[in-house]
Protein backbone atom coordinates (compact mmCIF):
# COMPACT_ATOMS: atom_id res chain seq x y z
CA UNK A 1 0.00 0.00 0.00
CA UNK A 2 2.83 2.46 0.92
CA UNK A 3 4.33 1.48 -2.58
CA UNK A 4 1.32 2.29 -4.17
CA UNK A 5 1.16 5.50 -2.47
CA UNK A 6 4.60 6.51 -3.44
CA UNK A 7 4.00 5.81 -7.02
CA UNK A 8 1.18 7.77 -7.19
CA UNK A 9 2.69 10.67 -5.76
CA UNK A 10 5.84 10.42 -7.83
CA UNK A 11 3.11 9.97 -10.67
CA UNK A 12 1.81 13.55 -9.57
CA UNK A 13 4.74 15.27 -9.23
CA UNK A 14 5.67 14.55 -12.63
CA UNK A 15 2.52 15.63 -14.37
CA UNK A 16 3.17 19.15 -11.85
CA UNK A 17 6.53 19.55 -13.62
CA UNK A 18 5.77 18.74 -17.13
CA UNK A 19 3.13 20.58 -16.75
CA UNK A 20 5.24 23.50 -15.07
CA UNK A 21 7.57 23.47 -18.06
CA UNK A 22 4.93 23.09 -20.51
CA UNK A 23 3.69 26.70 -18.72
CA UNK A 24 6.85 28.31 -18.92
CA UNK A 25 7.81 27.33 -22.17
CA UNK A 26 4.70 28.94 -23.38
CA UNK A 27 4.91 32.22 -21.33
CA UNK A 28 8.65 32.27 -22.79
CA UNK A 29 7.52 32.16 -26.44
CA UNK A 30 4.68 35.25 -25.94
CA UNK A 31 7.52 36.76 -23.90
CA UNK A 32 9.36 36.57 -27.05
CA UNK A 33 7.10 37.09 -29.69
CA UNK A 34 8.07 37.60 -32.12
CA UNK A 35 10.71 35.65 -33.00
CA UNK A 36 10.65 34.82 -36.41
CA UNK A 37 8.12 36.32 -39.64
CA UNK A 38 5.08 36.79 -39.74
CA UNK A 39 2.73 36.55 -42.34
CA UNK A 40 0.03 39.05 -42.82
CA UNK A 41 -2.71 37.18 -45.33
CA UNK A 42 -4.23 39.26 -47.92
CA UNK A 43 -7.24 37.65 -49.60
CA UNK A 44 -7.76 39.65 -52.57
CA UNK A 45 -5.44 40.21 -55.43
CA UNK A 46 -2.81 43.17 -55.63
CA UNK A 47 -3.70 46.55 -56.09
CA UNK A 48 -7.06 46.96 -54.57
CA UNK A 49 -7.83 48.77 -50.80
CA UNK A 50 -7.26 45.86 -49.43
CA UNK A 51 -4.03 45.15 -50.78
CA UNK A 52 -2.75 48.81 -50.62
CA UNK A 53 -3.69 48.89 -46.44
CA UNK A 54 -2.46 45.31 -45.68
CA UNK A 55 1.42 46.60 -47.65
CA UNK A 56 1.51 49.76 -45.34
CA UNK A 57 0.62 47.65 -42.34
CA UNK A 58 2.75 45.15 -42.93
CA UNK A 59 5.84 47.11 -43.59
CA UNK A 60 5.37 49.44 -40.54
CA UNK A 61 4.60 46.46 -38.28
CA UNK A 62 7.90 45.10 -39.49
CA UNK A 63 9.73 48.20 -37.97
CA UNK A 64 7.85 48.32 -34.54
CA UNK A 65 7.74 44.33 -34.01
CA UNK A 66 11.93 43.60 -34.81
CA UNK A 67 10.55 41.04 -37.33
CA UNK A 68 9.50 40.65 -41.21
CA UNK A 69 6.15 40.50 -41.55
CA UNK A 70 4.97 39.12 -44.92
CA UNK A 71 2.14 40.26 -46.91
CA UNK A 72 0.61 36.86 -48.75
CA UNK A 73 -1.90 37.35 -50.89
CA UNK A 74 -4.31 34.28 -50.71
CA UNK A 75 -7.84 36.01 -53.20
CA UNK A 76 -10.11 33.76 -54.62
CA UNK A 77 -14.21 33.76 -53.55
CA UNK A 78 -14.53 36.95 -52.82
CA UNK A 79 -11.55 36.49 -50.11
CA UNK A 80 -13.15 33.70 -48.59
CA UNK A 81 -10.15 31.59 -49.07
CA UNK A 82 -7.60 33.84 -47.71
CA UNK A 83 -9.73 34.24 -44.40
CA UNK A 84 -10.87 29.94 -44.15
CA UNK A 85 -6.98 29.71 -44.64
CA UNK A 86 -6.02 31.92 -41.47
CA UNK A 87 -8.89 30.49 -39.21
CA UNK A 88 -7.64 27.39 -39.43
CA UNK A 89 -3.97 28.43 -38.98
CA UNK A 90 -2.28 28.31 -35.46
CA UNK A 91 -3.49 30.56 -32.70
CA UNK A 92 0.04 31.66 -32.27
CA UNK A 93 0.55 35.42 -33.97
CA UNK A 94 2.39 34.26 -36.31
CA UNK A 95 -0.35 34.37 -39.29
CA UNK A 96 -2.83 36.94 -39.16
CA UNK A 97 -5.73 38.14 -41.47
CA UNK A 98 -5.92 41.49 -43.26
CA UNK A 99 -9.52 41.58 -43.24
CA UNK A 100 -12.02 43.30 -45.47
CA UNK A 101 -14.57 43.37 -42.62
CA UNK A 102 -17.35 45.14 -44.42
CA UNK A 103 -17.23 41.99 -47.22
CA UNK A 104 -16.65 39.27 -44.43
CA UNK A 105 -19.94 40.47 -42.89
CA UNK A 106 -21.83 40.77 -46.15
CA UNK A 107 -20.58 37.12 -47.26
CA UNK A 108 -21.34 35.00 -43.61
CA UNK A 109 -25.06 36.11 -44.75
CA UNK A 110 -24.74 35.72 -48.59
CA UNK A 111 -22.49 33.22 -49.08
CA UNK A 112 -23.21 31.39 -45.43
CA UNK A 113 -24.17 27.54 -47.01
CA UNK A 114 -20.11 27.96 -49.34
CA UNK A 115 -18.51 29.71 -46.08
CA UNK A 116 -15.96 27.15 -43.75
CA UNK A 117 -14.93 29.65 -41.09
CA UNK A 118 -17.54 31.54 -38.85
CA UNK A 119 -16.59 35.20 -38.80
CA UNK A 120 -17.12 35.46 -34.85
CA UNK A 121 -15.86 32.33 -33.30
CA UNK A 122 -12.87 31.87 -35.54
CA UNK A 123 -11.27 35.06 -35.20
CA UNK A 124 -10.53 37.67 -32.57
CA UNK A 125 -9.93 40.85 -33.66
CA UNK A 126 -6.91 43.03 -33.26
CA UNK A 127 -8.66 46.27 -34.13
CA UNK A 128 -9.92 47.97 -37.05
CA UNK A 129 -7.18 50.26 -38.69
CA UNK A 130 -9.35 52.38 -41.63
CA UNK A 131 -12.48 52.61 -43.73
CA UNK A 132 -13.25 53.76 -47.00
CA UNK A 133 -16.72 55.77 -47.56
CA UNK A 134 -18.78 55.67 -50.15
CA UNK A 135 -20.48 58.29 -52.17
CA UNK A 136 -23.73 58.43 -54.20
CA UNK A 137 -23.46 59.38 -57.71
CA UNK A 138 -25.82 60.16 -60.45
CA UNK A 139 -24.86 60.57 -64.50
CA UNK A 140 -24.71 64.41 -65.03
CA UNK A 141 -27.84 63.27 -67.91
CA UNK A 142 -30.13 62.87 -64.62
CA UNK A 143 -32.17 65.78 -64.21
CA UNK A 144 -31.05 66.27 -60.10
CA UNK A 145 -29.03 68.35 -58.43
CA UNK A 146 -29.15 66.93 -55.05
CA UNK A 147 -30.30 64.12 -53.37
CA UNK A 148 -33.68 65.33 -52.03
CA UNK A 149 -34.41 66.08 -56.08
CA UNK A 150 -32.96 62.44 -56.66
CA UNK A 151 -35.31 61.35 -54.33
CA UNK A 152 -38.55 62.76 -55.87
CA UNK A 153 -37.12 61.67 -59.44
CA UNK A 154 -36.68 58.33 -58.47
CA UNK A 155 -40.75 58.52 -56.89
CA UNK A 156 -42.14 60.05 -59.62
CA UNK A 157 -40.62 57.22 -61.83
CA UNK A 158 -41.23 54.32 -59.96
CA UNK A 159 -39.03 51.38 -61.71
CA UNK A 160 -36.91 53.58 -64.29
CA UNK A 161 -33.90 54.93 -62.28
CA UNK A 162 -31.52 52.59 -62.64
CA UNK A 163 -28.62 51.64 -60.03
CA UNK A 164 -25.30 50.01 -60.47
CA UNK A 165 -23.09 47.55 -58.52
CA UNK A 166 -19.65 45.78 -58.92
CA UNK A 167 -21.43 42.59 -57.83
CA UNK A 168 -24.57 40.82 -55.59
CA UNK A 169 -22.97 41.32 -52.36
CA UNK A 170 -20.49 44.22 -52.99
CA UNK A 171 -20.83 46.61 -50.02
CA UNK A 172 -21.63 49.49 -53.17
CA UNK A 173 -24.92 47.68 -53.99
CA UNK A 174 -26.07 46.85 -50.10
CA UNK A 175 -25.67 50.48 -48.85
CA UNK A 176 -28.12 51.68 -51.94
CA UNK A 177 -30.86 48.56 -51.25
CA UNK A 178 -30.41 50.29 -47.70
CA UNK A 179 -31.26 53.35 -49.06
CA UNK A 180 -33.56 52.57 -50.67
CA UNK A 181 -35.52 50.22 -48.57
CA UNK A 182 -35.51 52.87 -46.03
CA UNK A 183 -36.84 55.39 -48.44
CA UNK A 184 -39.12 53.39 -50.04
CA UNK A 185 -37.75 53.79 -53.67
CA UNK A 186 -38.31 51.68 -56.73
CA UNK A 187 -35.28 51.19 -58.13
CA UNK A 188 -33.70 49.05 -61.03
CA UNK A 189 -30.65 46.73 -59.85
CA UNK A 190 -27.84 46.72 -62.72
CA UNK A 191 -25.08 44.23 -61.54
CA UNK A 192 -21.77 44.25 -63.28
CA UNK A 193 -18.43 41.99 -62.47
CA UNK A 194 -16.47 44.28 -60.52
CA UNK A 195 -16.32 48.48 -60.28
CA UNK A 196 -14.33 49.42 -63.30
CA UNK A 197 -17.31 48.18 -65.96
CA UNK A 198 -19.91 49.27 -63.15
CA UNK A 199 -18.04 52.93 -63.78
CA UNK A 200 -17.32 52.79 -67.27
CA UNK A 201 -21.29 52.34 -67.90
CA UNK A 202 -22.21 54.83 -65.24
CA UNK A 203 -19.81 57.80 -67.04
CA UNK A 204 -21.27 56.69 -70.44
CA UNK A 205 -24.70 56.97 -69.03
CA UNK A 206 -25.76 53.38 -70.07
CA UNK A 207 -26.66 53.47 -66.39
CA UNK A 208 -27.81 56.27 -64.59
CA UNK A 209 -26.80 55.95 -60.76
CA UNK A 210 -25.19 53.86 -58.13
CA UNK A 211 -22.88 54.05 -54.58
CA UNK A 212 -19.54 53.71 -55.22
CA UNK A 213 -16.18 54.18 -53.11
CA UNK A 214 -14.98 57.31 -52.95
CA UNK A 215 -11.85 56.98 -54.44
CA UNK A 216 -13.06 55.33 -57.29
CA UNK A 217 -15.63 58.03 -58.09
CA UNK A 218 -13.66 61.35 -56.99
CA UNK A 219 -11.53 61.37 -60.47
CA UNK A 220 -14.87 61.14 -62.34
CA UNK A 221 -16.38 63.47 -60.03
CA UNK A 222 -13.52 66.26 -59.73
CA UNK A 223 -13.70 65.84 -64.09
CA UNK A 224 -17.83 66.75 -64.40
CA UNK A 225 -18.47 63.46 -65.51
CA UNK A 226 -20.50 62.62 -62.28
CA UNK A 227 -22.23 64.63 -60.09
CA UNK A 228 -21.94 63.78 -56.38
CA UNK A 229 -25.40 63.77 -54.14
CA UNK A 230 -24.11 62.87 -50.58
CA UNK A 231 -21.45 60.36 -48.63
CA UNK A 232 -22.07 57.33 -46.93
CA UNK A 233 -20.58 58.24 -43.25
CA UNK A 234 -21.51 59.82 -40.01
CA UNK A 235 -19.69 62.96 -40.93
CA UNK A 236 -18.01 64.44 -43.80
CA UNK A 237 -14.83 63.10 -45.80
CA UNK A 238 -12.22 65.44 -46.54
CA UNK A 239 -11.50 64.50 -50.17
CA UNK A 240 -15.51 65.69 -51.02
CA UNK A 241 -15.87 68.38 -48.34
CA UNK A 242 -18.79 70.06 -50.24
CA UNK A 243 -20.71 66.91 -50.42
CA UNK A 244 -23.09 66.33 -47.39
CA UNK A 245 -23.73 63.18 -45.88
CA UNK A 246 -26.99 61.37 -46.78
CA UNK A 247 -28.24 62.52 -42.94
CA UNK A 248 -27.82 65.77 -43.83
CA UNK A 249 -29.23 65.78 -47.33
CA UNK A 250 -32.12 63.50 -46.60
CA UNK A 251 -33.17 63.55 -42.66
CA UNK A 252 -32.09 59.84 -42.33
CA UNK A 253 -31.12 59.25 -38.65
CA UNK A 254 -27.76 57.43 -38.44
CA UNK A 255 -26.57 56.31 -42.03
CA UNK A 256 -23.31 55.36 -41.59
CA UNK A 257 -21.91 53.22 -44.24
CA UNK A 258 -18.42 52.50 -44.74
CA UNK A 259 -16.11 49.61 -46.31
CA UNK A 260 -14.29 48.67 -42.93
CA UNK A 261 -11.01 47.19 -42.70
CA UNK A 262 -9.00 45.10 -39.54
CA UNK A 263 -6.34 42.81 -38.92
CA UNK A 264 -7.98 39.56 -37.10
CA UNK A 265 -6.03 36.66 -35.47
CA UNK A 266 -7.10 33.05 -35.11
CA UNK A 267 -9.71 32.47 -31.80
CA UNK A 268 -7.29 31.33 -29.12
CA UNK A 269 -4.43 33.77 -30.18
CA UNK A 270 -2.71 34.86 -26.12
CA UNK A 271 -4.09 37.43 -24.90
CA UNK A 272 -0.41 39.08 -24.57
CA UNK A 273 0.22 38.81 -28.49
CA UNK A 274 -2.94 40.43 -29.18
CA UNK A 275 -2.24 43.57 -26.66
CA UNK A 276 1.49 43.77 -28.27
CA UNK A 277 -0.12 43.76 -31.92
CA UNK A 278 -2.79 46.27 -30.62
CA UNK A 279 -0.48 48.28 -29.01
CA UNK A 280 1.80 48.81 -32.44
CA UNK A 281 -1.00 49.20 -34.35
CA UNK A 282 -2.15 52.43 -32.47
CA UNK A 283 1.21 53.83 -32.52
CA UNK A 284 1.22 53.12 -36.36
CA UNK A 285 -1.89 54.55 -37.23
CA UNK A 286 -1.17 58.04 -34.93
CA UNK A 287 1.88 58.53 -37.70
CA UNK A 288 1.31 61.45 -39.85
CA UNK A 289 3.28 59.65 -42.69
CA UNK A 290 0.74 56.76 -42.10
CA UNK A 291 -2.39 59.01 -42.05
CA UNK A 292 -1.48 60.18 -45.36
CA UNK A 293 -0.20 57.29 -47.27
CA UNK A 294 -3.23 55.68 -46.71
CA UNK A 295 -5.57 58.48 -47.59
CA UNK A 296 -3.55 58.29 -50.59
CA UNK A 297 -4.96 55.19 -51.47
CA UNK A 298 -8.96 57.02 -49.91
CA UNK A 299 -8.63 54.74 -46.86
CA UNK A 300 -9.32 56.71 -44.11
CA UNK A 301 -7.57 55.85 -40.48
CA UNK A 302 -9.74 54.50 -37.79
CA UNK A 303 -8.48 52.63 -34.74
CA UNK A 304 -10.82 50.63 -32.75
CA UNK A 305 -9.43 48.47 -29.74
CA UNK A 306 -9.93 44.91 -30.21
CA UNK A 307 -13.10 45.20 -27.86
CA UNK A 308 -14.58 48.15 -30.04
CA UNK A 309 -13.62 45.55 -33.18
CA UNK A 310 -15.93 43.09 -32.21
CA UNK A 311 -18.85 45.34 -31.35
CA UNK A 312 -17.97 47.06 -34.85
CA UNK A 313 -17.92 43.37 -36.39
CA UNK A 314 -21.21 42.31 -34.78
CA UNK A 315 -23.19 45.33 -36.01
CA UNK A 316 -22.13 44.97 -39.20
CA UNK A 317 -23.31 41.19 -39.16
CA UNK A 318 -26.80 42.67 -37.95
CA UNK A 319 -26.96 45.71 -40.42
CA UNK A 320 -26.29 43.86 -43.60
CA UNK A 321 -27.68 40.29 -42.44
CA UNK A 322 -31.41 42.22 -42.11
CA UNK A 323 -30.46 44.18 -45.87
CA UNK A 324 -30.01 41.05 -47.41
CA UNK A 325 -33.30 39.06 -45.77
CA UNK A 326 -35.14 42.12 -46.44
CA UNK A 327 -34.05 42.90 -50.05
CA UNK A 328 -33.97 39.35 -50.79
CA UNK A 329 -30.69 39.58 -52.35
CA UNK A 330 -29.34 36.21 -53.72
CA UNK A 331 -25.45 35.52 -54.29
CA UNK A 332 -24.22 35.64 -57.57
Amino acid sequence: MRQLIQKSLFIALCATTALSNAHAQTNATIKNYPDKQVRLVIPFPPGGATDVIGRIMAQELSKSLGQQVVPDNRSGDSGNIGADLVAKSPADGYTLLMGALTSHAINTDLNKDGIKYNLEKDFTPVGVVGVVPLVFVVNPSVPVKNMKEFIAYAKANPGKLTFASSGAGAPQRLAMEMFRAQLGLDLLHVPYKGSGPAMTDLVGGQVLSMSETVPAALQFIQAGQLRALAVTTAKRVSQLPDVPTVTEATGLPNFDVVSMFGILAPAGTPKPIMDKLNADIKVILQRPDVQERMLAAGVYVNYLTPAESAKRIQRELSMWGKVIKDAGIKAD
